[in-house]
């Protein structure tokens, strides 16, 4: 492996992005809800925004605490999340499957061990 990266950090940090967290998970329900519900979009659609806004908000604080996030497992995964979300919103009658497969391999990825997360994929040995 090489050089250990040095982070960035502000006090408060971990609150906020305790905060963050929280705010994801309740537009990760809500969305589920709606979709499994079959409900129409504006009955969930706060819940689609809470789940859009605190996730880009994690992104970027991650991004922003460590420049090389977006080159490690975790941080492109984010970006992979991000390309399923459009599938998610151009295709509506695939929002079931997609929520599940997202849903899943989110789950996945952050259980994995450390040394798979934060595995910078383009660094030179």
């Amino acid at each position: 492996m090489g050089k250990k990266q040095r982070q960035r950090d502000f006090a408060g940090k971990r609150l906020v992005i305790s905060l963050l967290r929280a705010a994801h998970l309740v537009g990760v329900a809500g969305v589920g809800a709606g979709v499994l519900a079959a409900w129409p979009f504006p009955q969930w659609q706060a819940y689609a925004f809470t789940l859009l806004g605190s996730g880009l908000g994690i992104l970027l604080l991650d991004w922003w605490s460590n420049p090389r996030h977006l080159a490690q497992v975790n941080g492109l995964f984010v970006l992979a999340k991000l390309a399923m979300m459009g599938w998610f919103v151009a295709q509506p009658g695939q929002r079931e499957w997609v929520f599940w497969l997202i849903l899943v391999c989110s789950a996945l990825v952050a259980h994995a061990p450390a040394s798979l997360r934060h595995r910078d994929l383009f660094s030179r040995p």
